[in-house]
């Protein structure tokens, strides 16, 4: 026995069109909720995995543009390396042409070249600290260090830099090159040192210092005299007796000898101080194309990026105006099919009133 219910020919046509304006309202649904009017393979195979290829390839170029940017960084820290160093290179140079400047006649020269060298030798180990921190994720551009930059998805385009390193690129000599010479220029000092000297009768030494006179003697000769604390005493090393005070022809013992300055060799070194901020400016320059190049391929990539999430796009996206005009006309055709349902069972409810 069957248990198939008989329904008539106009309201089984009413429901097939019910069922038929159904499903494309659940497709409307669909491409509303997600944006795409192709959701998978079934809707349309060729656009689907056209769109899919797209995509994926720009997700592989959206990873490079993370090594981009960390490239970019890397050639940041180097150059903000190059700028302090350049800084301490200016200082380097001040304290060296102050040096320079001194004048080796005055009694404290030698004082004042140590306390520039002191100086000289601080910075230069300041300038080997600041490049070894220089560096950005374990990559030193200014120590030798290189750095590899990925252009394309498939890896087979990549950019290196080869960094340098920056302390023994410059060549800068410590301040022991700093050496002491003689000038040439005559200046007039004490004869002796008088350091070898003792007063006669005291057994004290001469001071360093000491102003030693020689005296014209009347019967011929001459001696040189030293002024002590209780009178006047022979310069000698083993005198013995005091002497008389000297009179008039007393003159003081001074002879001229060569000035040492350091001057010559500071200007070799100020001479290697601008030598080492051209190189520095070179090689800053240079890091400044590597950082243009990396910026470009950057923006390229994603510009291209955009380009291709774009056609992707245009291959899946929904165009939300007709599919929100088309849902709402297929809740029109929907609520007419009802409506024709109704009129269709109108016929079977007339026989019913036959039994009433």
């Amino acid at each position: 026995m069957s248990n198939t219910i008989t329904l008539t020919a106009s309201m089984r046509s009413n429901l097939s069109s019910l069922k038929s304006i159904q499903s494309q309202m659940d497709i409307t649904q669909e491409r509303l909720s997600t944006g795409k009017k192709v959701n998978s393979a079934i809707d349309n195979a060729s656009s689907y995995y056209q769109a899919r290829s797209l995509t994926n390839r720009a997700g592989d170029l959206d990873a490079l543009l993370d090594s981009m940017g960390q490239g970019i960084q890397t050639i940041e820290a180097a150059n903000q390396g190059i700028e302090a160093v350049t800084s301490f290179i200016e200082q380097l140079k001040s304290v060296a042409e102050s040096a320079y400047a001194l004048d080796p006649n005055t009694d404290s020269y030698e004082e004042q070249i140590a306390s520039y060298k002191e100086q000289f030798d601080s910075i230069q180990a300041e300038i080997s600290k600041l490049v070894a921190d220089s560096s950005y994720q374990g990559i030193n551009l200014l120590k030798g260090g290189k750095l590899t930059v990925t252009f394309n998805e498939t890896r087979s385009n990549k950019f290196e830099i080869q960094g340098k390193d920056v302390v023994a690129g410059m060549n800068l000599s410590g301040s022991e090159s700093w050496t002491s010479v003689a000038t040439g220029e005559m200046k007039t000092v004490n004869k002796v040192t008088k350091a070898e000297l003792t007063l006669d009768g005291t057994g004290g030494k001469v001071a360093a210092g000491t102003q030693i006179y020689q005296i014209e003697l009347a019967a011929g000769g001459k001696k040189e005299v030293v002024k002590g604390a209780d009178g006047w005493y022979e310069a000698t090393a083993s005198g013995q007796k005091q002497t008389e005070k000297p009179g008039t022809q007393a003159v003081a013992l001074t002879e001229e000898v060569e000035v040492e300055s350091y001057a010559a060799s500071i200007d070799e070194s100020i001479t290697e101080i601008a030598a080492a901020t051209d190189y520095l400016r070179s090689y800053a320059t240079e890091l400044g194309n590597n950082y243009s190049i990396i910026e470009t391929r950057q923006n390229f990539t994603e510009s291209l990026i955009d380009v291709l999430e774009t056609g992707a796009d245009n291959l899946v996206l929904a165009d939300m105006n007709e599919e929100s005009a088309n849902y709402l006309a297929l809740q029109t055709r929907q609520q007419l099919a009802i409506n024709s349902l109704s009129l269709a069972s109108q016929a079977a409810q007339s026989v019913l009133s036959l039994f009433q």
